[in-house]
């Protein structure tokens, strides 16, 4: 099969690899398509190294279908469209036995340490399947939309973390394919008025296509002006962060009322040092969480919202490429314009 190999830093290779067989307890899957995220590009940069060792098979978010179950597998057949929720955990650890499998301290992870969704098949191992990681779309989807359950995982259980009430003010810093995922989620929690602060005049446009009733362009310094507008001057009740820069935690917390929740959502570059005026947590009572991937129970959650209609994806794609095109896919994905791109194997462009 052909496949989208990592053979080191700045290196995506496109080239001939041994096409995986199903052996007992596994599925072999046809990958419809796989969505880029910013991992991969940190991982092609060289700034991911855990879990990787090259030549490698990248990619985590991924849809496809079934072609061959090995012997004992139960509850799947050939035929079903299917999606996978990367992180395998142990389900033995401290962590994985307190509800937070998704820091698991033996977790495994398709697109890393297994070979991931760039390339024509992928084997979902028995590890994966036992653990409950591989999930049957009920209604059949186009494969990049379903691609998208896990990054919208990974925003469910942001929202967990960070709850949404009725009737809140919310803030969502950046208008990336996360912030997006953000600013769905708190309207359908019932948010009363999603802000979102981004430069990109374009990516403004988006948010306010998904929902977002105001849109701001941080760059005029006028943020703390539209919040205190819209709070009667007494900040947002949520904040999340979806751009990883470290001069943006500050701002996140003088831009949240008194008892109200900041979610420190993107990963930051490097150690993520960041000077905080920790007086503001201290005085006005914040609750900060962060937050890294999501537990099963989150992607369940998410493949629901998806298949259901009640969250949008179709838009989010923003630029498909067939997996010979690999490499320009991430280039593509590395720009600021678009939204997602998606890898789909055999796809030619019909315009």
């Amino acid at each position: 099969m052909k496949a989208a190999v990592f053979e080191g830093v700045g290196r995506l290779e496109v080239r001939e690899v041994g096409t995986p067989e199903a052996g007992p307890g596994e599925v072999l899957v046809k990958v419809g398509a796989n969505t880029l995220c910013g991992t991969d590009l940190r991982i092609l940069r060289g700034e991911k190294t855990a879990g990787i060792k090259p030549p490698a098979i990248i990619g985590h978010e991924v849809a496809g279908h079934i072609v061959e179950v090995g012997d004992g597998v139960r509850g799947f057949e050939a035929g079903a469209q299917v999606t996978i929720t990367p992180m395998i955990p142990c389900g033995r650890c401290f962590y994985c036995r307190r509800d937070m499998e998704n820091v698991c301290e033996n977790v495994r992870a398709v697109g890393y340490e297994i070979p991931g969704g760039l390339g024509e098949y992928m084997k979902v191992p028995a590890e994966a399947i036992e653990a409950g990681c591989l999930f049957v779309a009920e209604e059949e989807l186009s494969p990049e939309r379903l691609a998208l359950v896990e990054p919208l995982s990974c925003c469910v259980y942001g929202q967990v973390r960070s709850p949404v009430e009725a009737g809140d003010t919310v803030l969502v810093i950046g208008a990336g394919p996360i912030g997006l995922f953000h600013v769905q989620l708190a309207l359908l929690a019932g948010a009363e008025t999603v802000i979102v602060s981004q430069r990109s005049e374009h990516r403004r446009r988006l948010a306010s296509q998904f929902g977002a009733h105001v849109v701001v362009d941080p760059s005029g310094g006028e943020l703390p002006e539209v919040v205190a507008e819209h709070t009667q001057g007494r900040g947002v009740d949520a904040t999340f962060l979806c751009i990883g820069v470290p001069q943006l935690v500050n701002e996140a917390l003088r831009l949240t009322r008194k008892g109200g929740r900041v979610n420190l959502f993107a990963g930051f570059a490097g150690a993520g040092l960041s000077e905080i005026e920790a007086n503001l947590i201290h005085y006005n009572e914040l609750r900060v969480t962060g937050q890294t991937g999501a537990r099963r129970e989150d992607f369940a959650a998410a493949l629901d919202l998806v298949v259901s209609g009640r969250i949008e994806t179709e838009r989010m794609i923003t630029a498909r490429f067939p997996l010979e095109e690999a490499p320009k896919a991430m280039e593509a994905a590395s720009g600021r314009e678009g939204i997602k791109v998606a890898v789909i194997p055999g796809y030619r462009d019909k315009t």
